[in-house]
């Protein structure tokens, strides 16, 4: 199997003048491409830090994060953020979605960013798939907060990321909504052959991940 993203001895420390905390001890864990993992743990136990760190968005105070062999403390800032565009996905518990742009535009942006034109026909099947044609026009303002995380969901899918990672999706969601969407995500990463990584408390949710990934007090619990 092919291993997209791994991680060698990662800590993650900080410090202030009178405590230093331990938030990563030592992670060793490898990513298949193509399969949905979730990272679960009480609050506090590390798992957003680790999220933070697989995606190049934090460095670790010590080890290494190779996607696909390329070690990502090499990249400099700026390469690093483009290296994420091109090939990270990203959906957060705060949709993020800029206000003064409708909808279509939310959802090209990382492309248009990108300084590309998004694929018209990719572009139509993932707005198909989750249920956003006739919403292309409207605003953030406008829309349910389900919908809102639909199209954030459309936004991380459409630039063809190999790696989706989600922290707490469905936190701001009712139930029935949350579920809806969760689905979604994952029939979504599915159909596209994308990783899926999703940091959640929610155990139902985790249930439905191929692997858990438990955190606990920093560490991987065996």
């Amino acid at each position: 199997m092919d291993t997209i993203l791994r991680t060698e001895n990662i800590w993650k420390t900080y410090e202030s003048p009178s405590v230093k905390v331990n938030a990563l001890n030592g992670i060793d864990l490898a990513f298949t491409k193509g399969m949905f993992y979730s990272v679960i743990g009480r609050s506090g136990s590390g798992k957003s830090t680790l999220l933070y760190i697989l995606s190049g968005l934090d460095q670790p105070t010590k080890g290494k994060v190779y996607f696909e062999g390329k070690d990502l403390s090499e990249f400099p800032d700026g390469q690093m953020a483009i290296f994420r565009r091109r090939h990270m996905g990203f959906v957060f518990q705060q949709y993020n979605l800029m206000e003064e742009y409708n909808v279509l535009e939310n959802i090209c942006m990382p492309v248009k960013l990108d300084q590309r034109k998004p694929d018209p026909e990719f572009l139509h099947t993932v707005l198909t798939t989750l249920g956003l044609e006739d919403k292309q026009k409207k605003y953030a303002w406008e829309l349910s907060g389900g919908e809102q995380q639909r199209v954030a969901i459309a936004r991380s899918i459409l630039s063809k990321p190999k790696i989706i990672f989600a922290d707490e999706p469905t936190g701001n969601l009712d139930k029935k909504t949350a579920w809806e969407t969760l689905e979604l995500l994952v029939e979504s990463a599915k159909k596209f052959g994308q990783t899926l990584i999703i940091v959640t408390h929610d155990l139902e949710v985790a249930r439905m991940s191929e692997v858990v990934i438990t955190i606990e007090d920093g560490k991987v619990a065996r």
